[in-house]
Parts: C-alpha cells; sequence; structure tokens
C-alpha cells in the first residue's frame, strides 16, 4: 500500500495524497462526506478512489463505500497531479511550540491541497519540512493573499485553537492597497450578507439580513492609491476583497473582483495587495499573550 505522501502508477504517472479531516456530519459513510465536502468531485470520482484503494483512514488502511463516518476523522486520498507548476517563493516560521505553529505565508502558495496544486501548498512543505502529518491549519488565506497562517501542530489541543475563531477571540488585522474612497468617513464599516457566487470560487453581496463584517482604516494616501487597515469581524470567504470591491474600490492586482482575469491570477509579477499583517489572542493552552506581525510588506 503506497504511503500517505506519493506513489506512482504503472504509466509513471505521480499520485500525490491530500489530507481531508472531518468535523461534525450527519452523513452516514466517509464516502458520503467525501461527497459532500467536495461538491465540485463527482461522487462517481470518489467511488473509483475508493475501490482503488486510493482513499485511507488514519491507520493508513484503505476505507470501503460502505465505512461509517465518524466526526474528527482524518482521511488520505490519493489523485493524479501532472506538471504541478512550481510557486516559486517560500514561507518563513515565524513561531513554534509544542502546540501551535505560526507561518508567513507568501502569496500565489494554497494553504492546502486542492485543484491542481498539491505538493505545491504551505501545508504539504511544511509536513515535508517538519515530519509531522498531523500539521492542520487552524484557518485559511486565499491563494492569493500573502501573511500569517497559524497551525494546530498536534490533534490534541486543535480544537482548543479551533475555538478561538469560532468564538471571535482572535484578533485579525490585514493590510491593503486600492483606490480612494473620499466620499466615505473613516473608520468605516461595511455589513452586508456574502453568499457564494454562482462561480464556485468566488463569493458576492446579496439581499438579507447581514453576515459579513469589516471595519476599514487609512493609513496612508496618494493620489490613485490608498493603503488600508481592514479587519474582518467575521470571516466569510473572500470577505474583504467582496467588500472593497463593493465599495468601489477593489484591492490592486485583485484576479477575481470585480472581473474573473484568469492572466492576473496566474501572473507572479503582479501579486494580489492583501496581507494578513497581524494576529493578536490568548493562548488557549498556555494562557500566553500572542502578537504576530508579518515579515512582508505591500508595494506600497
Amino acid at each position: 500500500m503506497p504511503s500517505p505522501s506519493s506513489s506512482t502508477t504503472a504509466a509513471g504517472t505521480a499520485l500525490r495524497a491530500s489530507t481531508v479531516v472531518f468535523g461534525a456530519g450527519n452523513w452516514q459513510t466517509q464516502f458520503e462526506a467525501l461527497c459532500a465536502r467536495f461538491p465540485a468531485i463527482p461522487a462517481a470520482t470518489w467511488q473509483q478512489r475508493i475501490l482503488q484503494g486510493q482513499v485511507l483512514d488514519e491507520a493508513r488502511q484503505p476505507i470501503q463505500l460502505t465505512t461509517p463516518f465518524r466526526p474528527g476523522s482524518r482521511l488520505y486520498y490519493f489523485r493524479t497531479v501532472s506538471n504541478e507548476r512550481l510557486v516559486p517563493f517560500k514561507e518563513q516560521i515565524l513561531y513554534q511550540d509544542d502546540a501551535l505553529l505560526v507561518v508567513d505565508k507568501p502569496p500565489f502558495l494554497p494553504v492546502i491541497p486542492g485543484g491542481q496544486f498539491v505538493t505545491q501548498t504551505l501545508q504539504h512543505r511544511l509536513v515535508q519540512q517538519l515530519s509531522n502529518p498531523d500539521l492542520q491549519p487552524l484557518h485559511r488565506l486565499d491563494r492569493h493573499t500573502a501573511g500569517l497562517v497559524l497551525f494546530a501542530v498536534n490533534k490534541a489541543s486543535r480544537a482548543r485553537y479551533q475555538a478561538l475563531f469560532a468564538e471571535r477571540a482572535i484578533s485579525k488585522l490585514y493590510e491593503a492597497i486600492a483606490p480612494p474612497l473620499p466620499t466615505l468617513d473613516f473608520p468605516y464599516t461595511r455589513r452586508s450578507r456574502i453568499e457564494r457566487d454562482r462561480r464556485f470560487f468566488r463569493s458576492c453581496e446579496v439581499p438579507g439580513v447581514a453576515n459579513a463584517e469589516t471595519r476599514i482604516e487609512v493609513i496612508a494616501r496618494s493620489a490613485e492609491r490608498w493603503l488600508y487597515r481592514l479587519q474582518p469581524v467575521t470571516g466569510k470567504k473572500h470577505q474583504l476583497r467582496v467588500h472593497m470591491a463593493a465599495l468601489g474600490a477593489p484591492l490592486e492586482n485583485d484576479a477575481f473582483y470585480p472581473q474573473v482575469d484568469d492572466a492576473l491570477a496566474e501572473d507572479y509579477h503582479r501579486p494580489l495587495q492583501l496581507l494578513a499583517r497581524e494576529l493578536r489572542f490568548t493562548d488557549p493552552v498556555t494562557g500566553q499573550q500572542h502578537h504576530f506581525s508579518s515579515q512582508q510588506s505591500l508595494a506600497w
């Protein structure tokens, strides 16, 4: 049986393992949970992978189509990767102890495997570098966003750190460059309802009760560009990008908002000008007061 890191088919095509950890759910089987977690992947694809022994449980044993769902379970699944594009930017570890890892992620590097990225992801790089398959991101940054990402080092304390985000007990500050908004009074708060767009990788504002809130300040101003400080109170997908675009100030080099630009999305010379700058929280394991700052900077 292949290891959870890689395998090779008879034709020489590399198979790379990705990892998924499930929270609570009402699914009867792991197969159903996988189909629900990854709606863009046909159920027939998951069925084929399971029947071919390409989905493993935590003991690295193949699951069956009838394997019962278990909350908190981890699965390893293999998928074919051909000509995966190199992301030529390096992450930096800023802090590490027995329970927590803090990493400064570069732009264009996905946090977790997905789509055309498996080995060129922050999680995979760190697992290989630290030889720790239990590393799990506690939150996500978009592939194009740079800055701070927290990882749980072990399973025992993972839930306690995840609770920081669920309970909004962690302060997150971002910086961004965008066009001026001279008609607004700052600090300004944007509240709206954000839902998934018809394009599954995007989000959009829709009528209804607000479920997303962003506090916006101006750090510096020039004639055509302003440097903003953004504080997300909630954590909807692409929230900061959606809110700024809706205000008429889309973030500089944003390939998704207000319009999709496929060429810009892969242009390593024009990174999105959005940086996860600071994280502040009380460590639920040690009680220590943490304040982490990214070592990166925007093109201001």
